[in-house]
């Protein structure tokens, strides 16, 4: 709106400063070689863009899918190239591919973005973050090896042979997708996890609770509320004076967006994510800088602030971002949170949100053999944030479609209990 004394200065609509800067790119810079980065370089030459694009991967590999880093650690060798899973050769579709480059700087610029590397400084309109993220390692705990990337498997696969004992350091998804495949290895298996509960953090203490019976099942050794103190040549000292001893000792208690690099330059979330708005801006920063992927705290109209480290974010975050870098006008797609994985003789899938007050409902009978499921609504709602499926494939679907309107599923919670109840007839 124009100020009433008639100055010439405007405030412009969003709208309006993103046509502007779509008339100007140029250049564009993605910085990370990842899913993220990958996809965004192909949506914006799906959707026509012929300005120059330049990309800087940190790692010297063509860009690969992780999630089979640990599905797969021992029985896919070669890492799942993206341009063989997602279609998309990244050298192909832009102009220049600099590998084994990391980015150790950047600097807003009234011309543009500066991007600061160990060649030389690399200059464009638009800069799109997408360096994902890396496992965390306590210090100290430098005997411990980590599961982030393809030279970190190869370490890790190479360690594992039948008979050696290894440790997992937390019982979340990479810890039990790769005490999983371990142990159908003949490795011997023990996860220790400090919070009690598998999965603790993404479900819960009651949901989270219900999946410990699996691992005696699938022959791990599971250690509950154990406090790690010290490690060592000859394995993992405890709280409680216990030593668990181990020929091989996997840290698998999270990861951290790689952010680092950026120093000041951009403002940064506690954990180092970078909080953007629904078409990956990052906020307090110019229309000029993105971020897309592990990296960004995204603002979702359905779920509200979504945290990076979701594939399907990866995958599909690109498409809002680079909509709106172009101008396009179209309305925001918001994928939902999306986490699949095969662990302890489960096919598990969760969408969505969940919050720590959030109220739980569990479907079906985590006892018996059809599988089960949970959904977590907001309090003294119908609302359903979040949803958890077990050996369930029908209910996959059903929820991946409840999560496509602008707002929050509203379902039935007594028809939800019930497994013989499809997830779509309990919506309201």
């Amino acid at each position: 709106m124009c100020l009433p004394s008639g100055d010439y200065r405007c405030r412009v609509s969003d709208q309006e400063s993103t046509t502007r800067l779509a008339r100007v790119v140029r250049t564009l810079l993605v910085v990370g070689a990842g899913l993220a980065a990958t996809r965004t370089v192909a949506e914006l030459r799906e959707r026509g863009f012929d300005g120059r694009i330049e990309v800087l991967g940190a790692e010297p590999l063509a860009p690969y899918d992780r999630p089979p880093l640990s599905k797969h650690l021992l029985d896919r060798p070669e890492p799942t190239w993206l341009r063989d899973e997602i279609g998309a050769d990244l050298p192909a579709l832009a102009d220049e591919v600099r590998l084994g480059t990391p980015a150790h700087g950047l600097t807003l610029t009234r011309s543009g973005v500066d991007v600061h590397t160990g060649d030389g400084v690399r200059t464009a309109d638009v800069v799109v973050v997408a360096t994902g993220a890396h496992a965390v390692r306590p210090p100290g705990w430098e005997a411990a090896l980590t599961l982030h990337t393809a030279a970190d498997a190869a370490v890790l696969r190479a360690a594992l042979v039948p008979g050696a004992r290894l440790v997992i350091i937390g019982a979340g998804w990479i810890g039990a997708e790769v005490a999983t495949v371990a142990s159908a290895a003949g490795v011997d298996v023990t996860v220790l996890e400090a919070t009690g509960d598998p999965l603790g953090a993404a479900l819960g203490p009651v949901v989270g609770a219900l999946t410990a019976p699996w691992y005696a099942s699938a022959g791990v050794r599971l250690r509950r509320g154990a406090h790690v103190v010290e490690l060592g040549g000859n394995g993992v000292a405890l709280a409680d004076g216990t030593l668990v001893q181990a020929d091989v000792v996997l840290a698998a208690i999270g990861a951290r967006p790689t952010t680092a690099w950026l120093g000041a330059a951009l403002p940064q979330e506690p954990d180092g994510s970078l909080r953007v708005d629904e078409h990956h801006v990052v906020i307090g920063a110019p229309r000029s800088v993105r971020a897309v992927g592990d990296v960004a705290l995204r603002r979702s109209p359905r779920h509200g602030w979504v945290p990076g480290g979701h594939w399907d974010g990866a995958l599909r975050g690109p498409t809002d971002l680079v909509a709106d870098l172009l101008g396009s006008g179209e309305a925001v797609v918001d994928p939902a949170p999306y986490v699949f994985s095969t662990q302890l003789g489960h096919e598990l899938a969760l969408f969505g949100v969940r919050h720590v007050d959030d109220e739980v409902v569990v479907r079906g009978d985590p006892a018996g053999s059809d599988g089960w499921g949970a959904l977590w609504f907001r309090p003294g709602t119908d609302q359903a944030s979040a949803i958890f499926t077990v050996d369930r494939p029908h209910d996959v679907g059903a929820a991946r479609r409840l999560f496509t309107a602008a707002g929050l599923p509203s379902l039935d919670r007594a028809r939800v209990r019930d497994p013989s109840v499809p997830l779509r007839d309990a919506a309201r």
